[in-house]
């Protein structure tokens, strides 16, 4: 049971890395100005799959 305790505790710490790595993606984006064209080429996608843009 030892090896499957220290199996669970590192999947337990790359989650949270990759989390923490998520994260700071997402704030350097933002900081970027690229939410704005992202909302905007959603928005466009959107209107084309209803059928109006």
């Amino acid at each position: 049971m030892k090896g499957r305790s220290f199996i669970l505790k590192s999947v337990k710490w790359s989650q949270l890395g990759l989390f923490c790595v998520g994260i700071i993606m997402f704030l350097y984006g933002i900081f970027r100005g690229e939410a704005a064209v992202v909302l905007s080429k959603a928005i466009k996608l959107c209107l084309e799959c209803v059928g109006i843009g």
